[in-house]
């Protein structure tokens, strides 16, 4: 036999091969599934009838109540047959809502595991904002859940796990399940074709794909769990086994200092053959005498800020806080300031282009492999710092155009990148500190749901440069088979297919939408009055919930996102 070849694996019973209603009663103790918001409730997207697609009685998500071990429990399963498991309003709500409930019962005393079947591709393209409001709501759900229970996921096949529901799901979960024929990915490949060029990422080479993010490299790595065969007794014992090993102390996107180092000693100009970083990375070992000629490469660069375009996240950043962005200390493409406001400490986060950044997919201002984790060192550094004392107020200044789009990003896992950063910023909302989102510029997908999206408070300038959306129109009309014009024509009807931000405005999630600013050249009047939209928020933001649930209590939210509400009722009905 060809030492190179993996034994083949005769399953007892595929789990892959189950449907996603299936895969949820697999999980649970025969005979306790019980399916809560089912098909014959009806409720179905509002929005994919409006752009000629058909539909399903479920969304896409099954929600089934039972148990596990005698325990009781929630099995959420995605059914990656149905627009490729997409996250739109419905199936986003059944999710979050569903967890939620959990947080609930624990707080109630009563331990609900919860387990998530992810097979995804992340945001449904067709409903936008929709999708990434409800997948920034899934992580602040299992954030707060962390504290009481694991939160297991598994990833089987055949769809894998992509898009934000890599970060805020697969990432931030507790513990994470994978087969071999799963696979977890930030930016699926066909976009990062679309978006780097064929150089970069072939999207039909499959056997490369699969070394890169198919479940024998991520375990290998540490970026998951455990790797188990296609096999429903095998994956059932895996999930029971998490439950009784109890709560996970440090889980990975806590880990700040670890993978930074990990990654200072890479070298980013050379391609790197994924299973060379198996061994090292999940042990945490450091190669040192690299680390040390990437310390001293990095040395030699020359940083000019005078170099680097000048952005509206770094305008802003200087006009709130008063600092130069040459002054910046440590890496160049998150700025990090300290200020008072009306004598309350303030911290200030910017992400900017860098000319001269080691990766570069993450010159342009985008969101790479170290600005997550440098985002979660400045977070995670206030957060101790007020441990014991007056929690200061962190201000995430948003101009983000994406995530990096890139191989090296995916294999060394730029999902848990901007997961650390989306599990900073929650757990410094869930201290207490006040977490405000100022957006000025772009706040495009995985980008703004590490650096935006877990905030108290949205505040936007109303300019019609200020965009938010999941990805660029070219992807998405390649990855939906839509023409722009048709994207277009779609944006008219459903407001979370637009990019402007007054059509996000109409979701509800935005706390003020301020009108009559100088985006770009700011005078001091224009940043008295964003002084003062701040404080407000920082107020409301103390006196409030810790929580995102002030995103769907507006007016413009009963409308707006009706049905993220109606599935949240359903489920309190039908939860006991």
């Amino acid at each position: 036999m060809n030492n190179n070849t993996q034994p083949i694996e005769i399953a007892n019973a595929s789990f892959i091969e189950l449907s996603g209603r299936e895969r949820a009663q697999a999980v649970l103790d025969q005979g306790s599934f019980r399916e809560l918001i089912g098909p014959f409730d009806r409720i179905t997207s509002p929005h994919l009838p409006l752009q000629g697609i058909v539909a399903q009685s479920d969304d896409g998500v099954i929600v089934g109540r039972g148990t596990i071990d005698g325990e009781p429990a929630v099995a959420i399963a995605l059914e990656g047959a149905f627009q490729g498991g997409g996250i739109g309003e419905v199936c986003g709500a059944k999710i979050s809502g569903a967890l939620e409930q959990v947080l609930l019962d624990h707080q109630k005393g009563i331990k609900t595991r919860p387990v998530l079947l992810l097979e995804t591709g992340g945001v449904r393209l067709q409903e936008g904002n929709y999708g990434l409001l409800a997948i920034a709501e899934i992580g602040a759900a299992i954030m707060a859940l962390r504290p009481y229970t694991p939160v297991v996921s598994v990833i089987s096949g055949m769809i894998g796990c992509y898009g934000g529901m890599s970060i805020c799901a697969a990432g931030l979960s507790s513990h994470l399940i994978m087969t071999r024929q799963g696979r977890l990915q930030l930016n699926g490949s066909e976009v990062i074709e679309q978006e780097a060029g064929i150089q970069e990422m072939d999207a039909s080479d499959r056997s490369r794909i699969w070394s890169m993010v198919g479940g024998e490299q991520r375990v290998g790595a540490g970026f998951a769990d455990a790797l188990v065969n296609d096999d429903v007794q095998e994956i059932n014992q895996a999930i029971h086994d998490v439950f009784r090993q109890g709560i996970k102390e440090v889980t990975r996107t806590a880990q700040v200092e670890r993978y930074l180092e990990l990654l200072a000693a890479v070298d980013a100009d050379t391609l790197i053959v994924p299973s060379s970083i198996r061994e090292s990375w999940k042990s945490g070992t450091v190669d040192q005498e690299a680390l040390q000629q990437q310390q001293a490469r990095a040395e030699q660069v020359q940083v000019n800020s005078s170099e680097a375009p000048i952005t509206r996240g770094r305008t802003w950043f200087e006009a709130l806080s008063g600092r130069s962005a040459s002054d910046q200390q440590g890496i160049a493409s998150v700025l990090c300031a300290d200020t008072s406001l009306e004598g309350q400490s303030v911290r200030y986060i910017s992400v900017v282009p860098n000319p001269n950044a080691r990766f570069v997919r993450a010159r342009q201002g985008e969101i790479g492999l170290e600005e997550g984790w440098n985002i979660a060192r400045y977070i995670r550094e206030a957060i101790e710092a007020d441990q014991d004392g007056e929690k200061r107020a962190i201000v995430a200044i948003v101009d983000v155009p994406s995530q990096a789009y890139g191989y090296r990003e995916e294999v060394l896992g730029i999902h848990l990148s901007c997961g650390s950063a989306v599990d900073a910023y929650a757990s410094a909302r869930l201290a207490g500190h006040p977490v405000i989102a100022l957006i000025v510029g772009n706040a495009i997908s995985g980008a703004f749901l590490a650096h935006g999206m877990q905030a108290n408070r949205l505040l936007a300038l109303d300019d019609e440069k200020v965009t938010v959306q999941v990805m660029s129109k070219q992807s998405a009309a390649r990855i939906t088979r839509r023409s722009i014009d048709q994207l277009n024509e779609a944006a008219t009807k459903v407001p979370g297919a637009a990019y402007d931000i007054r059509s996000f405005a109409k979701l509800g999630a935005l706390d003020q939408l301020i009108e009559g600013i100088e985006a770009d050249q700011p005078q001091s009047e224009d940043i008295e009055r964003i002084h003062q939209y701040l404080m407000t928020a920082i107020t409301d933001a103390r006196q409030g919930s810790r929580d995102l649930s002030n995103r769907l209590t507006s007016a413009t939210a009963a409308t707006g996102r009706a049905s993220s509400i109606k599935v949240r009722q359903l489920l309190a009905e039908q939860w006991d």
